[in-house]
């Protein structure tokens, strides 16, 4: 309803026009009874030329406001569906990194596509029908009370019996949802397994082992289906033969009052066409409270992780030129980090090494604060990192990974991307230079305009992450985190790549989960971590005199 309020005026239209087609129900058996009365009644035969004006009256004040409902449904439900999957995206983005590890991504785009719909324009289209059928059942049973209490007082008691039939009937078709759900999503996995891997099936000759785990899939929804609307043909026809029995018995006696003058034809008639409207009310009314409760299940889904908390940052401090230097004092952090103390001096290359990847991983999303410490203080420049403005503490740090993150965008986009959107064409170029990626941009079809495809499929792995340390390049960041690379194909590329590093760690503090016997000659500084503690610190041929845990470990290295 928060999110409704901006649109108060044409979610006031659209109820209107239920309200009033609602009352045009009502309205049909209320006239039902003077037309009829009058002819075979009172024998006022001049009347009868008014019908023809009051039914087209009915039906265009009918139809108008079915026009109007509708339009504003579905505009509400549209507008509703655009605002809530903005929301939803922008909550996403500033959450913890810890929501992402129990998360798919088919999760999150289900939850920014199909359940966003269902709970907007399909929810919003159900709860108005729901209304216009409330109505319009509370008018008519106020009508049919009216003209016969006795019979109304019948016809509640059964269709009181009518509806709990309904509800035993139905009573089951949330679990019969779980199941085919269920059965969906393994074929589902069968199909991401077998396409994301498909070099191990085809290698392994595993053709014929998915092919048989696909069929038994698609047999088990096809039996399923079958079985379930076969079932769903059954109740609806056992809750027709229900509804039958009890039409026939008040129309019944609705006639034999009518044939013995207790009641007017017109009151007879008026009586019956009140049941019948009634009783499809009553039938949509239960489809429509179905549906209902299956979008309030998605929508708890939905405005629980609307209702997350995000990620605390209470920092005030804003850094416009912080020097680079890191200091961990007595950090712990869920037995990855215990009393962990490590300074790392402005401009400092260090290289992290250990068989511990659980406290190297942690280590390096301490800096950025994609965790928290349980214990302990980290300090960038004397400052505590938490006293530093998330947004100011992370314009300062740049992450190059092995797996170079590209955008499904132009070259341009993906090396100025984010904050350095407003960059120069010069600056681009400039970083493209220092990358070592303007002589493969300029070959392109566009250039920089290039579009390189999603994850930058449409160019090699060397390209990719040539054009990502232009990106870090041009962020100019004053703490590189760098997860090395561990193969390139031949010596010239490697020269390349290497020297576009180089460029890149120059005059900045840089922490490398090192991967290469290169890189672990050239740096200031060795940390070698075991489980959670630094065990051996310095330089390389020192470490390698000392035939320690470095000493083992330099070999396995390429």
């Amino acid at each position: 309803m928060g999110h409704l309020s901006p649109y108060r005026l044409i979610f006031t239209l659209a109820l209107s026009s239920i309200v009033l087609m609602a009352i045009t129900y009502t309205v049909i058996p209320v006239f039902i009874k003077p037309i009829l009365d009058g002819i075979f009644v009172s024998k006022d035969y001049d009347s009868v030329q008014f019908i023809p004006l009051i039914i087209i009256a009915f039906f265009m004040v009918q139809n108008l406001s079915r026009y109007i409902s509708n339009y504003g449904i579905n505009w509400i439900g549209n507008t509703l569906t655009s605002d809530l999957q903005t929301a939803i995206f922008d909550k996403l983005l500033i959450l913890p990194c810890q929501y992402y590890e129990g998360q798919t991504s088919e999760n999150l785009v289900s939850k920014l596509t199909s359940d966003v719909i269902q709970i907007t324009q399909d929810g919003a289209r159900a709860a108005f029908i729901f209304i216009k059928n409330i109505l319009t059942i509370i008018g008519l049973s106020m009508w049919m009370l009216y003209l016969n209490l006795e019979l109304s007082l019948l016809a509640l008691m059964l269709t009181t019996i009518t509806l709990l039939s309904a509800q035993i009937i139905y009573g089951r078709s949330h679990d019969t949802s779980e199941k085919k759900y269920q059965i969906t999503e393994n074929l589902i996995q069968v199909i991401k397994e077998s396409t994301e891997n498909y070099k191990t099936v085809v290698l392994n000759g595993g053709q014929k082992h998915v092919l048989q785990r696909f069929q038994d899939g698609t047999d088990q929804i096809r039996k399923f289906n079958i079985k379930n609307t076969n079932a769903t043909i059954l109740k609806e026809s056992l809750i027709n033969i229900v509804v039958a029995i009890t039409l026939s018995a008040i129309f019944y006696l609705a006639f034999r009052q009518a044939l013995t003058d207790e009641i007017t034809v017109g009151s007879s008639f008026s009586f019956i066409v009140s049941i019948l409207i009634l009783s499809a009310s009553l039938k949509q009314l239960i489809k429509e409270n179905k549906s209902l409760r299956n979008c309030a299940a998605v929508a708890k889904d939905i405005f629980s992780v609307l209702d997350l908390e995000t990620q605390s940052d209470k920092g005030k401090i804003t850094i416009s030129n912080a020097q680079g230097e890191l200091r961990f004092e007595h950090v712990n952090y869920h037995g990855a980090l215990k009393d962990f103390s490590l300074a790392i001096r402005s401009g400092e290359k260090i290289a992290l090494v250990g068989s511990s990847d659980e406290t190297i991983n942690a280590l390096i999303n301490l800096i950025p604060r994609f965790i928290q410490p349980t214990d302990g203080e980290i300090l960038l420049n004397n400052q505590e990192l938490t006293t530093i403005k998330l947004d100011s503490l992370r314009s300062k740090i740049g992450f190059l990974s092995q797996d170079a993150t590209l955008f499904n965008d132009s070259v341009a986009s993906n090396i100025a991307y984010g904050e350095m959107g407003y960059s120069t064409e010069s600056e681009i170029i400039s970083a493209a230079h220092a990358a070592h990626a303007i002589q493969f941009i300029r070959k392109m079809p566009q250039g920089m305009q290039t579009l390189i495809g999603r994850h930058g499929i449409k160019i090699s792995r060397e390209q990719r992450q040539h054009i990502a340390i232009a990106r870090t390049i041009l962020k100019n960041p004053s703490i590189l985190i760098l997860d090395e690379i561990t193969t390139v194909p031949d010596s010239e590329s490697e020269y390349l790549l290497r020297s576009a590093l180089d460029n890149l760690m120059r005059e900045r503090t840089t922490i490398i989960i090192a991967r290469r016997k290169a890189t672990l000659e050239k740096v200031d500084r060795i940390i070698v971590i075991e489980q959670n503690r630094i065990v051996e610190t310095g330089g390389h041929q020192e470490l390698l005199s000392e035939k320690g845990l470095y000493a083992e470990l330099y070999p396995l290295y390429h």
